[in-house]
């Protein structure tokens, strides 16, 4: 008897404890570090709502389930770590607003997908995007550098890798958008403009060069897909938008190397 409440209370315990834990938050070790982990937060609005709508979808590959519930715990901790490493007064009270947004966010995301909620779960997550970003881009601006700015660039074509495939999510589960078409066609334009302005870097190593050129080769599959009226293929853009989220992650993380090397 009490191993069975034990058990069962564990399995209840588990993911509230994913959401936030003090011993999981990053140590920041500089402006540029900063920039980088801000900029997954961005990532972050946008991959919950795809994993919701896969879930909502009741389609299991890639585990959505259990990835919404990594990524709510990773916002947090990543929050408390931005919170903790800046002294910068606006940028605090930028961090205060992401903070402030994100607690209703965060109740519909516990509760199970309802295609009720996803009309206002999309705008709050757009309105926690755009407050991420702007917190991001005050980090950017600290660094005082232009390397700065292409670490900002980077880690932004990690949202937008999960901004498309969320956006392409919505679509197949049915939810009604009339601006799909304008979002998705905008997203795809910023990530492509982005990618060759990346690739023209000079802080380029020959790793970040391969890097990108096989971001470009996935990113092929969303402009084939977006082209689509009849055939979805979920999984396929899951997968992609994946692939391109870890690639893009490397490649930032070589870019925050690169810039401290630049600076030294």
């Amino acid at each position: 008897m009490v191993l069975y409440f034990f058990n069962n209370f564990t399995k209840y315990l588990l993911p509230i404890a994913l959401l936030y834990n003090p011993l999981m938050a990053i140590e920041i070790t500089d402006a540029h570090h900063a920039v980088d982990v801000a900029g997954k937060q961005r990532m972050f609005t946008q991959k919950m709502l795809k994993n919701y709508a896969m879930v909502g979808m009741k389609n299991s590959f890639g585990k959505p389930d259990e990835d919404l519930k990594k990524i709510m715990g990773e916002f947090e901790n990543h929050l408390h770590s931005l919170e903790n490493y800046t002294k910068n007064k606006t940028i605090k009270k930028s961090i205060k607003k992401v903070k402030k947004l994100w607690i209703p966010i965060k109740k519909i995301l516990k509760a199970p997908p309802n295609k009720e909620y996803i009309g206002q779960l999309q705008e709050d997550l757009e309105a926690l995007l755009s407050a991420a970003n702007h917190t991001t881009h005050l980090f950017a601006v600290e660094t005082g550098k232009s390397s700065g700015e292409i670490v900002d660039m980077s880690g932004r074509q990690r949202m937008l890798s999960q901004r498309m495939a969320s956006l392409y999510m919505l679509k197949v589960w049915g939810v009604n958008d009339k601006k799909f078409q304008e979002k998705m066609d905008a997203s795809m334009k910023l990530f492509k403009t982005s990618l060759e302005t990346l690739q023209k870097s000079k802080l380029n190593t020959p790793e970040i060069t391969e890097l990108l050129n096989e971001v470009q080769k996935s990113f092929m599959f969303f402009e084939v897909m977006n082209k689509s009226e009849t055939t979805f293929i979920p999984t396929l853009i899951y997968k992609k938008s994946n692939d391109i989220l870890k690639k893009m992650n490397s490649a930032t993380k070589s870019y925050v190397d690169a810039s401290k090397k630049q600076e030294s």
